[in-house]
């Protein structure tokens, strides 16, 4: 019963929507003009870490593939904006995100997506630099990477575990990453990445305090108008992850545009498992044909009344991070896809 009711008070929210002009149920461009696919890397050629390596056999994979006249590789803050502004993309556009500031980022990565005319982003855990660690660039490197034209972001001074760290802690490592760029490199990102892509609703509070506008996690998913701009999906890349047919298939993706997702805050400290649900856009079609799964019970049951999606688990989710992505077939033989990334402290 209380499933029935929240979901019927969902979908009175839904047609209000509607009425209001929410961007949920507005007439859709061509899906290809307003969304983009975002992908992550971390590390290059470090085969001693290979959850967060690409090996350079996949980048050189990778380059081939996405310097195709088919796929628009764009700068992500341009992406980004274009899409809150809605201006018209290309199909296929990608944005290229890299985490932490591994060193392999200026020996290995930037030479190749230089040489290939590809931009990217790379977020930078401020700590590591000034220790003058061997595993990291160096400022000097950091600074090259600008002049060239690489977006620096932030990724907090620590790399700390927002979500389980208090909230003056968290202010203070933000401030402190703002305070060591604007020294090294001149000015204070807008753009940030919340460390191993996990957050609570508390932590877009401190990020909005230190000034960041644009804000990625690491659940997968493609970027579209009814995106969270402060909580942007991403695809990462690991040599598990990593095969070309995989990647072609992500660069083919497409929206499952969506709004009232709950629960609203991915850190789960009370209810586990949580009740999740979402409000998928009217101009998407043959729903009976999405499924979800997750990675601690692998396929799940979806419920559906009208565009409202309703999934319960059978078990909590076990601590740490546990995934739910929602994919169904769309047009041209491509992919729609939803993700959802649950903490558990």
């Amino acid at each position: 019963m209380k499933f029935i009711q929240n979901s019927l008070i969902l979908g009175v929210l839904a047609l209000i929507n509607m009425t209001s002009g929410n961007i949920l149920f507005f007439p859709a461009k061509a899906e290809s003009q307003t969304s983009a696919v975002i992908i992550m890397y971390h590390r290059f050629g470090e085969g001693l870490y290979p959850s967060t390596n690409i090996t350079m056999k996949q980048l050189d994979s990778h380059i081939a593939e996405l310097s195709k006249k088919r796929y628009n590789v764009a700068p992500v803050i341009d992406i980004i904006e274009s899409i809150q502004k809605g201006k018209p993309l290309p199909d296929r556009t990608i944005g290229i995100t890299i985490d932490d500031g591994f060193r392999s980022v200026y020996t290995k990565a930037w030479p190749k997506f230089k040489k290939a005319g590809l931009p990217f982003t790379v977020f930078i855990a401020t700590n590591p630099i000034d220790r003058g660690s061997t595993k990291y660039m160096d400022w000097d490197q950091i600074r090259d990477l600008k002049r060239d034209g690489v977006e620096i972001g932030a990724h907090t001074s620590s790399h700390n575990h927002m979500p389980t760290t208090d909230n003056n802690r968290n202010l203070s490592e933000l401030l402190n990453s703002n305070s060591r760029m604007l020294k090294e490199i001149g000015h204070i990102p807008i753009l940030f990445a919340y460390p191993f892509g996990e957050m609570s609703t508390q932590n877009l509070q401190q990020i909005n305090k230190a000034g960041y506008k644009i804000a990625f996690g690491q659940h997968s998913g493609v970027v579209n108008s009814s995106t969270d701009f402060k909580y942007i999906p991403r695809f990462a890349l690991n040599e598990t992850y990593g095969n070309i047919d995989r990647l072609r298939l992500i660069l083919n993706t497409l929206p499952i545009p969506v709004a009232e997702i709950t629960p609203a805050n991915p850190f789960i400290k009370n209810q586990n498992p949580p009740d999740f649900g979402f409000t998928v856009n009217l101009s998407i079609k043959n729903l009976n044909r999405l499924s979800c799964f997750s990675s601690n019970e692998g396929r799940l049951n979806v419920q559906r009344i009208g565009h409202r999606i309703e999934i319960r688990m059978n078990r909590p989710f076990p601590t740490g991070r546990t995934r739910i992505n929602c994919t169904m077939p769309g047009p041209n033989n491509r992919w729609r896809w939803l993700g959802r990334l649950f903490v558990v402290p």
